[in-house]
């Protein structure tokens, strides 16, 4: 009989209600608790989930996992993290993994000493297209990402740059592989008390270059990257689940272009979430490689966090000058 990895899962919101059903529907995982301390979701999430235990505290919930799922308010990630970590539990942390530089350090080096699996839960290093560009696209010279949404109520007790803008960080220094040396960017608060829209341009120390650009307060839906390279030119809808690569390795021949071709290809949904909790099963139960290990999580966290820091000196240069009001950006 295939031995089952048994999870609890803390947090039983919007991210916590999906991994506890993709847990309790795994032949991998044996879903053994929940933890929350707003009742009403934890019993909702319960009903959904076979009327698993309820676990009444964070300390309770770790005694009846082997690993656990934390999908809590980002500020409580690094507390709730740790005391997994020193009780012996193997970790899934939504992203971001914590909320400073300094936790995040302390979390790898916990990891470390504990031995214990610390996967860090950004979604899209699963993804079809995430591998799509990645086969593609090995020197990337300039980079340009849209990722834009309706606004929910969801997310805003952080800034879109934790919320959105993180997760094409993440894939963007996965295909580039060089530190950060330098960022621009400017945001807005709209709706809520931290930034809901802003736009970065970072520039990496072998200089590459990539614009990002995310809002949690459009009118539609957008999911768009555009890669150049030597290797050529890829062009990504997420949302149509489409891409498009003009190169000289693949696809139909381009006239008067000095054998240039044409590559298009589409995917189908793809389970993104089932992909996680599968590596994180096969690291946790087989001591497979971390796919999203604690340094990764720590890097796209020190990406989201320099951003954060250009958009806070810009609104102050602004507000100095005159272009912008001292007071909170409304519109």
């Amino acid at each position: 009989m295939q031995k089952k990895l048994r999870v609890g899962v803390a947090g039983a919101g919007y991210f916590g209600r999906f991994h506890a059903l993709k847990i309790y529907n795994s032949s991998k995982e044996e879903l053994t608790g929940i933890y929350d301390p707003n009742e009403i979701n934890a019993k909702r999430v319960s009903k959904e989930v076979g009327n698993v235990t309820i676990c009444p505290s964070f300390e309770n919930l770790l005694e009846h996992c082997k690993a656990v799922v934390i999908a809590a308010p980002a500020e409580e990630h690094f507390s709730l993290a740790v005391k997994a970590v020193k009780a012996g539990k193997h970790v899934l942390i939504e992203k971001p993994i914590a909320s400073t530089l300094e936790q995040a350090d302390q979390l790898i080096a916990l990891s470390k000493e504990s031995e214990v699996v610390l996967q860090i839960g950004h979604l899209l290093r699963y993804s079809a297209e995430q591998k799509a560009i990645s086969e593609r696209i090995k020197r990337p010279l300039y980079i340009e990402t849209m990722r834009i949404a309706p606004f929910k109520p969801r997310g805003v007790d952080v800034s879109v740059v934790l919320d959105l803008m993180i997760h094409d960080l993440d894939l963007i220094m996965a295909i580039v592989h060089s530190p950060i040396e330098h960022v621009a960017a400017l945001g807005a608060a709209v709706t809520s008390e931290y930034e809901d829209i802003a736009n970065a341009r970072v520039t990496f120390q072998n200089g590459c270059v990539a614009t990002i650009t995310a809002s949690r307060i459009s009118l539609k839906t957008e999911r768009k990257m555009r890669v150049f390279s030597e290797e050529g030119y890829l062009s990504v809808n997420f949302v149509e689940k489409q891409l498009v690569m003009i190169g000289k390795e693949k696809g139909l021949l381009l006239p008067g272009t000095n054998g240039f071709k044409r590559e298009a290809i589409k995917w189908k949904d793809h389970d993104n979430l089932e992909k996680e909790h599968d590596a994180f099963v096969s690291s946790c139960l087989e001591g497979a490689p971390v796919v999203v290990d604690a340094m990764a999580g720590r890097n796209a966290l020190h990406a989201a966090l320099s951003v954060i820091e250009a958009v806070n000196q810009s609104r102050t240069r602004m507000q100095c000058s005159g272009l912008l009001s001292p007071k909170k950006v409304s519109f």
